[in-house]
């Protein structure tokens, strides 16, 4: 019950400023018609119902589920078992976060689609996968986190001047839209798991900068995207 209070007033936290703000201006500045005002009272109703029942379900399922699958990886001491279900989740997690696909639908309707909604998703996907495995395993092997994000974001910069302009702020997107309410949590919860079993490790200082990390794959994916579609 208390989980269900504190979830409630966050939402209300983070909803009601921007309907404060319209309230404001519908009545002194922008006016809008009457049928569209009331549309967007109902549609904050149905946002702030949405994301109680989401940040909810986060909470009492996906952030103990992460932490789970997190500490049984290291047991079965397979780092291709760690490799492959990392990469599957970060996938599957990234393909299934609601910001991603907003983004997507986006860049589908702008670029009159030459640039599919399917195809974008995946390659975001794969990007963040890929890192996800990164990620883990400097947990794992206790690589340098300053380094690993400096060599992605140089990998970044090298490969943006041949890559479309149109991609290049697509792709920084990309990486943003990954660190949505559903992605992040995961994440996470996945790292903060492998860290309590693997010896030598904090939670502060290693189970961390996960998303960080991950959010360079989905960047560098759409830059190799637009390479590849010029």
């Amino acid at each position: 019950m208390e989980n269900i209070k504190e979830t409630i007033l966050e939402v209300v936290k983070s909803v009601l400023p921007i309907t404060m703000i319209i309230f404001i201006l519908q009545f002194t500045i922008i006016w809008l018609p009457l049928e569209m005002f009331l549309q967007f009272l109902i549609g904050v109703m149905m946002v702030s119902i949405g994301l109680i029942l989401f940040l909810l379900g986060v909470n009492i399922g996906l952030e103990k589920v992460g932490e789970f699958i997190g500490a049984a990886l290291p047991k079965t001491k397979k780092i291709s078992v760690v490799i492959f279900f990392g990469f599957l989740l970060g996938v599957i997690v990234t393909v299934a976060e609601p910001d991603v696909r907003v983004l997507a639908t986006q860049v589908d309707i702008v670029s009159g689609g030459d640039i599919p909604k399917s195809i974008l998703i995946l390659s975001v996907g794969l990007g963040v996968g890929i890192f996800t495995v990164l990620a883990l395993l400097r947990i794992v092997f206790n690589w340098n986190m300053a380094l690993l994000l400096a060599i992605g974001y140089g990998f970044v910069f090298l490969l943006a001047p041949f890559t479309p302009a149109s991609f290049v702020p697509i792709s920084f997107d990309s990486g943003g839209v990954t660190t949505g309410p559903l992605t992040v949590p995961f994440i996470l919860s996945l790292g903060i798991g492998i860290v309590n079993v693997v010896k030598g490790k904090s939670a502060s200082s290693d189970g961390f900068g996960l998303v960080g990390l991950a959010s360079i794959g989905p960047i560098l994916a759409v830059l190799l995207l637009g390479v590849i579609y010029q």
